[in-house]
C-alpha cells in the first residue's frame, strides 16, 4: 500500500474482542455463552443502524444496556448477572497480536487512531485497561456527529481532523458492513477476517484482506 498516512483501526471486533465480556462468565452462562454473545453483538449492531435510521440517539453504552436486556431475555440468563457483563464490557480483552503490532506501527511513525461507535469514556477506558495509552494519536467517536457508522459523517472525521486525502487512510475492521462504508467512503479499507467470513455484497471489495492484525505488517 502506498502513500498511506494514518492508520485507522474500528475497535469493537477489530482490536477488542466483544465475546470476551460472556466468555469470562461461561461457566455461568453455560454451554450457551456463545450464541449469546453473538445474539448480544447483533442486536446491539442492529440498535445502532435502526437509531441512526430514525434519528433517535442513544449513545453506545446505553444501546449496549438495552441490547444485553433484551439477549438476557432471549436466551435466559439470571438477571443478576447483568451488572457483571456490563462490567466486563467496558474492560474487553485486546486480540492477543493486537499490542505487538500497534507498538511496531507506532515505532514507524504513523498516525494511529481508533474510529468507533463506542463513547470516549467506553473507549478510553478500553485503551487504559489493556496498557495502550500511549499508542493512538486520537480517538474519534460517532459522539462528535451523534450518528453511527456507516454513515459518512464518521469517516470524515479523521480526514477533516489530518487534513489528508481518503485514500490516504489505511482503515481496518473486522465488520463486512463496516470495510464496505469506509471502503465507498474512499478509504484503503482492509478487512480483517479471522473467522473465514463470507464478504457482504455493498458495492465494495477490499483490495487487502487478512486474518489477523499481524498480516497487516506484511502490507504497509
Amino acid at each position: 500500500m502506498k502513500n498511506i498516512k494514518a492508520i485507522i483501526f474500528d475497535a469493537y471486533g477489530t482490536l477488542f474482542d466483544v465475546n470476551s465480556a460472556a466468555e469470562k462468565c461461561k461457566d455461568k452462562i453455560g454451554s450457551k455463552w456463545e450464541g449469546f454473545a453473538n445474539y448480544w453483538r447483533t442486536t446491539q449492531l442492529e440498535y445502532t443502524w435502526l437509531r441512526s435510521l430514525m434519528n433517535r440517539h442513544k449513545d453506545f453504552w446505553q444501546i449496549t444496556e438495552d441490547s444485553l436486556d433484551k439477549s438476557i431475555k432471549a436466551f435466559d440468563i439470571d438477571t443478576s448477572m447483568k451488572n457483571e457483563l456490563l462490567n466486563l464490557y467496558k474492560v474487553l480483552s485486546p486480540f492477543k497480536e493486537a499490542p505487538e503490532v500497534l507498538k511496531t506501527l507506532k515505532e514507524k511513525n504513523y498516525k494511529l487512531g481508533i474510529l468507533s461507535n463506542g463513547t470516549p469514556a467506553l473507549l478510553n477506558e478500553l485503551i487504559e485497561s489493556n496498557n495502550l495509552k500511549n499508542i493512538f494519536d486520537d480517538i474519534f467517536s460517532i459522539e462528535e456527529v451523534r450518528i453511527y457508522k456507516p454513515d459518512s459523517k464518521v469517516y470524515d472525521m479523521p480526514i477533516k481532523k489530518y487534513k489528508i486525502q481518503n485514500e490516504e487512510v489505511a482503515f481496518l475492521s473486522a465488520n463486512t458492513w463496516d470495510v464496505s462504508g469506509g471502503g465507498n467512503y474512499g478509504y484503503s479499507s482492509i478487512w480483517v477476517n479471522r473467522n473465514n467470513n463470507i464478504f457482504d455484497n455493498l458495492d465494495y471489495k477490499p483490495k487487502n484482506e487478512i486474518k489477523n492484525l499481524k498480516q497487516l505488517l506484511d502490507i504497509i
